[in-house]
């Protein structure tokens, strides 16, 4: 039985439905996982967090920076020079204070990878580099974690769910992460600072699908070109 609490908070999209009082149960019971708190990684935990999921974990080693603030819209320049994830659970709990928030102020690697991801329902990968993606692909496989993934650039995107319900994984894709010299970045090529908020609620956006057991992406990609407003979904 949901509290009165959570109705009053959460009663337009239990409205819905296709969410009702045992979807929204699900989204209060859900463990989520956020790699990256960065342009991703903002807007989904501040959707994640608003529409009630109970346990959202965050990782990232990274420090709010200057160049953050165009896009990373969860810091402000009081924070900058301090750790993203700790930045991000002051300003989460002021925006949904009924959340446990689980930050990881550490990088993901080999070692701890497994150990971190396991304790979720749902991984979301915002992160900015190959490395970290099949690392991270792969650690999903192994332990049988559904994953949304997504990717940012200039003005375009990408969005895919991956190893949900028997799909495909990013291997299935691109079975080697490509040559780090070849594949452009935000850093050199930059990134309009609306893009990631688009992509970002669209990643949480079939989060919050899965979770109720609504359709998403099954063995697809969906690229998303925001300056021509163009959408391709491409089957792998």
């Amino acid at each position: 039985m949901i509290s009165i609490d959570n109705f009053l908070r959460y009663n337009r999209q239990m409205m819905l439905p296709e969410i009702g009082e045992e979807g929204q149960e699900k989204i209060v019971n859900a463990k989520v996982l956020v790699i990256g708190a960065g342009g991703l990684g903002c807007p989904v935990l501040q959707y994640l967090s608003a529409v009630g999921i109970g346990t959202i974990g965050v990782i990232d080693f990274d420090v709010v920076e200057l160049h953050n603030l165009h896009r990373q819209i969860l810091y402000n320049e009081q924070q900058i020079g301090q750790s993203k994830v700790v930045s991000a659970k002051s300003a989460l709990e002021l925006l949904n204070p009924a959340v446990e928030y689980i930050v990881f102020d550490e990088e993901l690697n080999a070692q701890n990878c497994n150990s971190i991801v396991t304790n979720f329902d749902v991984i979301i990968d915002g992160s900015d580099n190959f490395s970290t993606r099949y690392l991270v692909n792969d650690t999903c496989v192994n332990i049988n974690k559904p994953l949304v993934y997504g990717s940012i650039l200039k003005f375009e995107g990408q969005i895919a769910v991956f190893n949900h319900n028997g799909s495909k994984n990013l291997r299935d894709i691109f079975p080697e992460p490509p040559n780090p010299g070849d594949v452009p970045n935000c850093n050199l090529n930059g990134v309009l600072g609306t893009l990631p908020g688009i992509i970002g609620t669209m990643m949480a956006h079939e989060v919050l699908k899965l979770i109720v057991g609504l359709k998403v992406l099954h063995n697809e990609i969906l690229l998303i070109d925001t300056l021509n407003l163009n959408f391709t979904k491409l089957s792998f």
